[in-house]
């Protein structure tokens, strides 16, 4: 709406067009709030799956390991058993 349109309306239509605009400002800073959260949720769970992620690989390091280590184990065993024998 341009200046000159503005000031050919009333008080009443300017206090009108006024409120509007409040209410949909309201809305508008509400529908942020809302996606802000939503942004924030998201951002803790990409956090959390990275974190995971880095837990199941380290606990992929440690079950290698064990693996190897009863697999030493074993042939440690089977060693010992033949020199016994």
């Amino acid at each position: 709406m341009t200046n000159r349109e503005l000031r050919r309306l009333s008080r009443r239509e300017l206090l009108t067009i006024l409120i509007e605009q409040l209410e949909e400002n309201e809305k508008l800073r509400s529908s942020l709030e809302k996606a802000e959260m939503e942004l924030q949720n998201r951002q803790i769970i990409l956090e959390q799956a990275g974190t995971m992620a880095e837990a199941a690989l380290q606990l992929n390091g440690v079950f290698e390991a064990a693996d190897r280590a009863a697999k030493q184990y074993l042939e440690n065993v089977r060693r010992m058993a033949k020199e016994g024998n």
